[in-house]
């Protein structure tokens, strides 16, 4: 996998920040303080949970890595997800696709993973448990962050020591979140 950015020019990084604030929204932390972290990004419902998400990181400077299907990097979609962070990967393979972030977070001296561990804009009620497979294997710090539509409030949230087993983890990361009172952009697409 070729290199990848971490970080985006000081000018970017405040426009990012402004255009954030323009549209309403507040942020409640700085970036992951870690070399090496995940971040789970909680409610998963749209599309445009990306754009907030990504203006947010970004006014602090740096990229938080995300993964998005393989099929969407043509042209002229892919170069621009790629400046943005954006990590292809095979979902129809999970076990090459979680090996592939692995490698790629080994092989960087910093890398920030934001994951949605609902897996997909629908509700779910089994959340999957791969930044638990990615973070044991690469010692990566995961946080529970979220963003909050209702609000308009985001953050990195707090940070997120892994149980014993990934189905613990799951069930506990999930409960953590329930008396939040998060909504997504769909309100109809989040459960916990």
């Amino acid at each position: 996998m070729e290199k990848i950015k971490r970080t985006v020019s000081p000018r970017w990084a405040k426009f990012c920040g402004w255009l954030l604030k323009k549209m309403g929204w507040t942020s409640d932390s700085g970036p992951m303080e870690e070399k090496k972290a995940i971040v789970l990004g909680v409610p998963h419902t749209s599309v445009w949970d990306f754009l907030i998400c990504y203006l947010f990181y970004t006014q602090f400077g740096k990229v938080a890595h995300i993964m998005i299907k393989k099929e969407f990097f043509f042209w002229p979609v892919g170069p621009l997800l790629r400046a943005c962070g954006a990590v292809p990967v095979d979902r129809n393979n999970a076990t090459a696709m979680l090996k592939s972030i692995i490698d790629a977070m080994e092989d960087e001296e910093e890398f920030h993973l934001a994951i949605a561990p609902e897996g997909t804009r629908k509700a779910v009620k089994r959340w999957k448990t791969g930044y638990y497979t990615i973070a044991k294997a690469t010692g990566a710090q995961v946080y529970v962050g979220y963003y909050d539509w209702g609000r308009k409030r985001i953050g990195v949230g707090e940070r997120w020591d892994l149980r014993e087993d990934a189905k613990t983890d799951i069930r506990d990361v999930q409960a953590h979140y329930a008396p939040m009172g998060l909504v997504g952009k769909n309100k109809e697409g989040f459960t916990t």
